[in-house]
C-alpha cells in the first residue's frame, strides 16, 4: 500500500510507477514521537523535511501570556517545512497532538527528487498551494465565521483532506484530538466548545463515536 505521503501526492498530480518507487527510496528514515512533542521550535533551521506519516501535528505559536493559537492542523501525508530551506528559518513551532511517525528527508533529498521528476515537483508545488488555501479558509474562518460554522468548517475541511490519502470513508473519520485541542484551535473556551458540539449534535449534523 503506498504510504499517506504518496496518496497525497498523487492525489494533486500524477505520478508514474517510477515516481512511485523513487518516493519511497526516500522515506526511510522513519521515528515515533509521543504527544506533546515538538518537532521544530520556532526560529530553528531545521536539516530535515518533516513528513507526517501517522498520527495529528500542528503548527501553533505561544502567546505571551503562555496560551497557544493552533494555526494548522498536519495530517498523515502533509510535509511540515517544505519552505524552510528557501526561508533558513521557521516561523512558528510544529508539534505533536498525539502519537505521531515522522519521516524525515535531507533537504538534499527534495532537491534530487524535484530534479529527477517534473511530476514530483508539480506535485510538492501542488501540496504547498494547497496548505496556503487552507490557511486562507482558517482566516476567514477565525474571523467571520460563528462558532457552530467555524467547527463544522473545520471538520469538513478535515474530512476532505483524510479522504484524499485513504483514511475517511465517505462522512465518516477518526478524529484523535481532545476538546482542549479543538479549543485551542478554534479560540473557544473548553466550555463554549463543549456547548457548540452538543448543539451540532442534537440538530443532527454530527455524530460522535468514542472508543
Amino acid at each position: 500500500m503506498p504510504t499517506p505521503f504518496i496518496r497525497k501526492l498523487e492525489y494533486g498530480a500524477g505520478l508514474s510507477d517510477q515516481d512511485r518507487q523513487v518516493l519511497e527510496q526516500a522515506v526511510h528514515d522513519v521515528r515515533q514521537f509521543k504527544p506533546r512533542h515538538d518537532l521544530i521550535l520556532e526560529d530553528d533551521s531545521p536539516e530535515n523535511i518533516h513528513v507526517i506519516l501517522e498520527g495529528f501535528a500542528c503548527r501553533y505559536k505561544r502567546l505571551p501570556d503562555g496560551t497557544r493559537q493552533i494555526m494548522a492542523y498536519l495530517i498523515p501525508g502533509d510535509c511540515c517545512d517544505l519552505h524552510v530551506p528557501i526561508l533558513s528559518r521557521i516561523d512558528h513551532t510544529i508539534g505533536t497532538l498525539t502519537p505521531c511517525k515522522v519521516a524525515f528527508l535531507p533537504h538534499i533529498v527534495i532537491e534530487d527528487l524535484m530534479s529527477q521528476s517534473r511530476s514530483i515537483t508539480r506535485a510538492l508545488w501542488w501540496a504547498t498551494l494547497v496548505d496556503a488555501g487552507t490557511v486562507r479558509e482558517w482566516l476567514i474562518n477565525m474571523s467571520r465565521r460563528p462558532a457552530d460554522k467555524r467547527l463544522a468548517h473545520l471538520l469538513c475541511e478535515l474530512l476532505m483532506r483524510l479522504q484524499a490519502v485513504g483514511l475517511a470513508t465517505e462522512n465518516s473519520f477518526v478524529l484523535p484530538l481532545t476538546q482542549r485541542q479543538l479549543a485551542d484551535t478554534l479560540a473557544m473556551t473548553g466550555v463554549h466548545l463543549n456547548r457548540i458540539v452538543r448543539q451540532l449534535r442534537l440538530d443532527g449534523l454530527i455524530m460522535l463515536k468514542v472508543k
